[in-house]
């Protein structure tokens, strides 16, 4: 994604989650679904440079149900600079995702995924202890054990349910007046049918989905006579559509 774009004469800056960019994050608490402040920690960052009139927002996965969120959240406060968003593979319904990626079918992703939460517990562990116990995260199996022990509490949460319900950017959606795509497979193993929000972008102009039959989570492939993968085309184009866009409707004014 990042040559796609650069290729179109964009800077990038690609960011890692707390704790994702190997090494530890400091404080108790981490990331999760719904931390838009750390997200605007860094675009204000940007911001700050006094370099770039102009901002997209692309986002994978977790990435991309947080950037849904935060254009929903701010709506039409959120900063004129920031011209478009893209989303890939978005759980954006957290409560009913966390259900489907708790199917046996997805037993090995989990199991995988789980052993880099044991270690971050045990990292955790050795900077808080008491706080948390890495050999009862090493036997969990799914997100709401994971998320009853560590992450809602950690974040203020009541519970699982309480941060799934807050954490998702589908209630936001109705609000986003930024021009935004998502881009969610019907064969994603990871999304339920409530990912599929068809009627928020049929109801709101500013809010695009496109939903393929094959590209399964954040596996759209394809590549083209340049070497881009599907994705990283779309994305690029989207982007560019945006731009030309926005210039027509300041020369038309």
């Amino acid at each position: 994604m990042v040559r796609a774009f650069t290729r179109r004469g964009w800077d990038v800056c690609a960011w890692n989650f707390r704790g994702c960019s190997g090494a530890p994050n400091r404080r108790f608490y981490s990331y999760h679904s719904g931390a838009t402040e750390d997200l605007n920690v860094v675009i204000r960052h940007i911001f700050s440079l006094d370099v770039y009139g102009v901002v997209g927002l692309v986002g994978f996965s977790m990435g991309g149900n947080l950037t849904l969120k935060y254009l929903g959240e701010r709506g039409s406060e959120v900063d004129d600079r920031i011209s478009y968003g893209v989303a890939f593979s978005a759980p954006c319904d957290l409560t009913t995702s966390s259900e489907k990626m708790a199917q046996p079918e997805n037993y090995v992703y989990l199991k995988r995924f789980f052993r880099s939460l044991a270690e971050k517990a045990r990292l955790k562990a050795d900077m808080y202890p008491g706080r948390i116990d890495p050999n009862v995260v090493a036997k969990m199996r799914t997100f709401k054990e994971f998320d009853e022990y560590y992450t809602a509490p950690a974040h203020g949460f009541s519970s699982a349910a309480d941060y799934w319900k807050r954490a998702s950017s589908k209630p936001f959606l109705q609000d986003i007046r930024t021009p935004t795509l998502l881009i969610n497979a019907h064969d994603d193993p990871f999304l339920s049918a409530e990912c599929f929000p068809v009627e928020d972008a049929e109801a709101n102009p500013h809010f695009h989905l496109m939903a393929p039959q094959y590209g399964g989570h954040v596996g759209f492939m394809a590549l083209n006579r340049a070497g881009e993968y599907w994705s990283e085309t779309v994305a690029a184009q989207f982007a560019e559509q945006t731009m030309r866009g926005e210039s027509a409707a300041r020369q038309a004014a």
